[in-house]
């Protein structure tokens, strides 16, 4: 029922019973009845409310017989604004559930984007090694195969038997013609320390891992490592003579942004680095600081390179070369992953017996080596690594050398 019809009939219905309750009041009164020994007026009076109260009811159960919405307010709404307010409370946590998960899959996504991209790169780098060692492989099994063939049945013909060792000589000699380049640069980069340039560009003079217990303590250590650069630099620049001045010329800016970052929480390591190239005898050395957070950069028991040796690599100088390139190899890979240590740590003994053993290893033994770090290090920590021989034929396994 509509709202205008119900209020038509709660008015003609109220109407009707206040005429009945004032006739009925008025015979009453004019009769002068008289109900529990009341005056008659009295009697007509509690007639007339009875009948006044008896409309109001009348016109309520009307109102509930008819409004459902009516009977649910009235007799429901408590129970309804406890379900409002519950489901008020879940709904703002199922909001916060849901910004939480949002959050969580943004973060995730984020890794997600950053470790395809690494794969990426790994993936591009491991399709340009392939593309480089392909040939050589290729040509290398081909030669080898060409003087197996020959040795086995044409063994009268030393003339293309010698050819075929020519070409086979020729690409060994590319291969080799390679790590002595690679010797060749290292020699020169140990020449260039050793000559009139004493410190390079962005070399580094001091470094040390800080975690700071207080904020003042700063620039105590800040003061400690600007000596310890300094003494370092002045026994490159001015070798044999007294560390009695300051040589080392860092910007005061620097240092104060520097003391600034280095209050805040965590773990840092902090380097002075040279800022040119500085000839031995100068009298003063341009650096400025670096600050990196301090993390892990080495796993022990990492493998950080890998390398063959083939059968027919058995010359002792060579193999020495290919050892040097893989402890390359690993330094690379160390370098990659953030250290900040300027080579590596191993037995120079073990290296040399490592080599011996190679060379005099049974005929038509390839070995497979790997470059394993000993132990974690962090960004500024030393790494320690060991030569490790795969597969039958074993060997002693290249360790660091006892400090």
């Amino acid at each position: 029922m509509s709202g205008w019809l119900l209020i038509l009939a709660l008015l003609v219905l109220g109407g009707v019973l206040a005429t009945l309750g004032d006739r009925l009041g008025s015979r009453v009164g004019k009769a002068r009845l008289s109900l529990f020994n009341m005056r008659p007026r009295r009697t007509a009076v509690l007639i007339t409310v009875l009948t006044g109260s008896l409309i109001s009811a009348v016109s309520l159960g009307l109102m509930l017989l008819v409004s459902e919405r009516l009977r649910t307010g009235l007799f429901e709404l408590e129970r309804l604004e406890e379900r409002l307010s519950t489901t008020r409370t879940q709904l703002e946590a199922s909001r916060e559930r849901l910004s939480s998960s949002q959050a969580e899959v943004a973060r995730a996504q984020q890794g997600q984007r950053r470790v395809q991209r690494e794969l990426a790169q790994a993936e591009r780098r491991a399709t340009d090694l392939r593309r480089e060692l392909a040939p050589l492989q290729a040509q290398r099994a081909r030669l080898e195969r060409e003087r197996e063939r020959l040795t086995r049945v044409l063994s009268g013909r030393d003339a293309e038997i010698k050819r075929t060792e020519a070409e086979l000589k020729t690409v060994r000699e590319k291969i080799a013609a390679g790590a002595k380049e690679l010797e060749d640069l290292e020699n020169n980069l140990i020449a260039l320390r050793r000559g009139d340039v004493v410190i390079t560009t962005g070399q580094t003079l001091a470094s040390a891992k800080v975690q700071l217990e207080r904020p003042d303590q700063a620039k105590e250590v800040i003061t400690a490592l600007l000596q310890q650069a300094n003494s370092n630099a002045f026994r490159r620049v001015l070798p044999g003579q007294p560390v009695d001045r300051q040589i080392l010329l860092v910007p005061s800016n620097d240092i104060a942004r520097l003391e600034s970052l280095l209050a805040r929480p965590g773990s840092w390591v902090v380097s002075i680095l040279s800022a040119a190239n500085v000839l031995r005898g100068e009298r003063q050395v341009l650096a400025f600081p670096d600050l990196r957070p301090n993390r892990r950069v080495v796993d022990g028991g990492e493998v950080m390179a890998r390398t063959t040796i083939e059968a027919d690599l058995r010359s002792p100088e060579q193999l020495v070369r290919r050892l040097n390139l893989l402890l390359a190899a690993a330094y690379a890979q160390a370098q990659r992953q953030g250290t900040l240590v300027d080579g590596l740590q191993f037995d120079a003994a073990k290296f040399n017996q490592l080599a011996r053993s190679l060379a005099e290893r049974p005929e038509d033994t390839v070995v497979q080596l790997e470059a394993v770090a000993l132990r974690d290090a962090d960004t500024p920590d030393p790494i320690a690594v060991e030569l490790r021989i795969l597969g039958g034929w074993q060997n002693p396994p290249l360790r660091p050398a006892r400090p």
